[in-house]
């Protein structure tokens, strides 16, 4: 047990959502072949945050194909202003 962890181990409520408001992410929108836009948001943190679900929820709610990458995600398609919106409900802080 480390010495400055005051709650030894234990599983605290809210942990998480301290955790994904104080990741700061970014999103922006890159042409890749055929001039095919991707919108590509980087920015988390793998130890705190599983990139996997972040990935599946955005490809959900926006209708897209995608991929997530270590500490980034990428859904196919110019979304920039709904993918802001929905990290934003997440918990996350946009730039």
């Amino acid at each position: 047990m480390p010495e400055d962890d005051d709650f030894g181990g234990i599983d605290v409520p809210g942990m998480e959502d301290i955790a994904r408001a104080e990741q700061e992410l970014s999103v922006h929108v890159e042409r890749r072949t055929y001039d095919k836009p991707v919108t590509v948001v980087e920015g988390f943190d793998p130890e705190v945050t599983d990139v996997g679900d972040v990935a599946t929820t955005l490809k959900k709610r926006l209708g897209a194909g995608g991929t997530a990458k270590e500490t980034s995600v990428e859904v196919q398609g110019d979304h920039e202003d709904r993918v802001k919106d929905i990290l934003e409900e997440e918990g996350f802080t946009v730039e």
